[in-house]
């Protein structure tokens, strides 16, 4: 792994359609004069749109100025992402999105926007840990990475995964896992990892890749088993579960950021501030403590090195897809 990325990541610490958050207080300078669109491309009341909605909260309350949430979901956030890249580059419309902005170029072959060339980097506010967990179909005695590893090793091709979707990072990390320790397992694609976990819970797969705030309930009731985090350092909502870095893969790193994208003629004094305010929102204890609870880790950023960041995830997972055999659609 590149050691610009390593460090970025090692740095980390609902209402449905569209919601205006308004201003509470706080100075403005020429910039912001008038409501800021936030785009989204997943759907109202997800993951990524909760924490999305209590950033821009807390920002309509700094800047003085609504940020009207919209959700704009379809073609693998592709709708979102083109709809954004066009927008005047005023700094009245924003989009906040996923780590699939950088998986969405091995996938499509027909793209309306380069999310390198029109998108300009803002800020990366937000990550959550992925996680590979287990169902009872691998034998209980398995419980460690170096365990899952040999029982990988032991048992060529008969295991199976389940992800959501091909192409999604809950495939093709768990690819990259395959790759580093020499090992193959059967993928089972799922319409979300919803069905996924269905499936993992029923024996049906053997484990898969989730976002640890949303495998985090089936864990703690039983119903799956922790094997790993795919993050560079152990999450702190489960402190007791090591990292593949730290135990089979050294570096290995794999996680599901947020990031904040304007369109790329954007005035560089309106990405500063933007920033310095977002920047100023992830390190307010109180909402840190709200997402740690939710396995959500908030940090600061730089437009610099967020950019540099988005071009290495874009040819990380490019080449993860191409040595999986995806083909772009």
């Amino acid at each position: 792994m590149n050691s610009n990325r390593r460090r970025m990541l090692t740095a980390m610490a609902g209402m449905a359609g569209m919601t205006a958050f308004p201003f509470a207080h706080g100075s403005a300078g020429a910039w912001p004069e008038r409501p800021i669109r936030l785009i989204l491309p997943y759907a109202a009341s997800g993951p990524t749109d909760v924490v999305a909605r209590r950033i821009a909260a807390r920002l309509a309350e700094r800047l003085g100025q609504q940020f009207i949430v919209e959700n704009k979901p379809g073609a693998g956030g592709n709708i979102a992402s083109e709809f954004v890249a066009k927008s005047a580059a005023d700094g009245y419309t924003a989009l906040y999105h996923s780590s699939g902005i950088a998986i969405a170029p091995a996938l499509y072959s027909k793209m309306g926007y380069d999310p390198a060339r029109d998108l300009a980097a803002v800020a990366m506010p937000a990550s959550i840990p992925a996680i590979i967990i287990a169902g009872p179909a691998l034998p209980a005695s398995v419980t460690t990475p170096a365990q899952f590893v040999q029982y990988l090793k032991d048992n060529p091709g008969k295991l199976s995964y389940g992800s959501g979707g091909v192409g999604n990072i809950t495939h093709l990390a768990v690819e990259l896992m395959l790759q580093e320790t020499g090992t193959q397992a059967t993928h089972v694609p799922y319409k979300g990892t919803a069905p996924a976990m269905v499936d993992l819970i029923g024996g049906r797969v053997h484990f898969m890749l989730d976002a640890l705030s949303t495998a985090l309930p089936a864990i703690r009731e039983g119903r799956a088993r922790a094997i790993a985090v795919t993050s560079p350092q152990r999450a702190a909502v489960l402190p007791d579960v090591p990292t593949l870095a730290e135990t089979v893969i050294p570096k290995f790193a794999a996680t599901t950021w947020h990031g904040v994208f304007v369109p790329a003629s954007t005035p560089a004094a309106v990405v500063a501030r933007l920033n310095a305010e977002i920047n100023l929102v992830v390190q307010e204890p109180e909402l840190a403590r709200q997402f740690a609870e939710q396995a959500v880790e908030l940090h600061a950023s730089t437009p610099a090195a967020f950019s540099a960041f988005l071009g290495e995830e874009i040819a990380r997972w490019g080449t993860a897809a191409r040595d999986a055999g995806v083909q772009p659609a």
